[in-house]
């Protein structure tokens, strides 16, 4: 991987076998723009080719992992279906290449991991996230379905009963939540959560690694499964959303800093 090659929205880290991406647009929360979109699948295609790569350590700058779509792009969905498409392609594609990596994924979550966030840090094969952080697939709450991989990794981690509330209410839960209706692995406070990384890795690199490698691929055969028989009737039903007037009325509350009002005809 060259990493000069990435915009600024992403830093990177390579020490030991262990590349750490960061998403590094606190200012913004660390929200997906079409820029960090477009370079996500990239990220996941390279890190898997290159050699030098054993772990990979996914981790957001600021005080959010992420806090998913970003409103330029919410507004681009607006003006016509092709800005959602090409999300669409990416999305798939980065979900794809991080099931289908041997490589170990490990999702730091050091804040709140939001929509697309959320599915981001699920994608990966352990999550240990800080106390303070917070998860969530709210697309409900902006006229949108929920059809992206959260549709795909809430019920594959937590059952169908509490996909079903969750997704359909777009409530955020508590790491501690998380952890206790099995979405996520491990919670720690803030303060210990560099050092439970570290601690995880140390523990995948002492065993054998084309054992790690193998295991993964096993574990993941529900995953990919599931990700391939639903992500494009899903990703259809979401481009649908994205045009029709709840979606509208609610990026308009969004810019006028009121709540959406789905009542509206």
């Amino acid at each position: 991987m060259d990493f000069s090659t990435y915009p600024d929205l992403f830093k990177f880290e390579l020490a030991d076998g262990v590349l750490t991406v960061t998403l590094n647009n606190p200012a913004q929360m660390n929200a997906i723009s079409t820029v960090m979109d477009d370079e996500l699948p990239r990220i996941f295609f390279e890190a898997d080719r290159d050699k030098r790569v054993e772990i990979i350590v996914l981790t957001g700058e600021g005080r959010a992992f992420s806090a998913g779509g970003d409103l330029e792009g919410m507004k681009k969905n607006l003006d016509g279906i092709d800005n959602f498409l090409a999300g669409y392609r990416n999305g798939k594609r980065f979900m794809q290449l991080m099931l289908d990596t041997e490589k170990p994924i490990i999702a730091k979550v050091n804040g709140d991991a939001v929509g697309m966030g959320c599915t981001l840090a699920l994608c990966a094969d352990i999550v240990v996230a800080s106390d303070g952080a917070r998860f969530g697939d709210p697309h409900v709450r902006v006229g949108l379905a929920a059809g992206d991989g959260g549709a795909v990794f809430w019920p594959h981690n937590s059952g169908s009963a509490n996909a079903k509330y969750f997704l359909m209410t777009g409530d955020l839960i508590s790491a501690t939540e998380a952890k206790e209706i099995g979405l996520i692995a491990k919670v720690v406070p803030q303060d210990g959560l560099d050092a439970e990384v570290a601690r995880i890795i140390g523990r995948l690199k002492s065993n054998s690694s084309v054992a790690v490698r193998f295991s993964k691929s096993i574990l993941n055969i529900p995953l990919r499964q599931a990700l391939a028989s639903s992500v494009d009737a899903g990703f259809a039903l979401e481009s649908i959303s994205s045009q029709l007037p709840d979606h509208r009325e609610a990026v308009h509350a969004f810019v006028e800093k009121r709540k959406p009002d789905f009542s509206r005809k």
